[in-house]
């Protein structure tokens, strides 16, 4: 099974909407509720909420 989960820095694997699920250092990203479009390719950011490092996962 393929990973989905991405870390921001990564590049992403395939087009399409992303959002935070949670933070790299353990933080609450509860209340984040980004969504971010990326074409495959294009760098995961950091959470723009918090602008910490993040995990994403696809949405769409």
């Amino acid at each position: 099974m393929a990973n989905n989960k991405h870390k921001t820095g990564e590049k992403a694997p395939e087009g399409g909407t992303y959002k935070v699920e949670s933070l790299v250092n353990g933080g609450d990203a509860s209340k984040d509720d980004t969504s971010i479009k990326l074409e495959k390719g294009e760098q995961f950011p950091p959470s723009t909420e918090t602008g910490e490092a993040a995990y994403w996962t696809k949405t769409s």
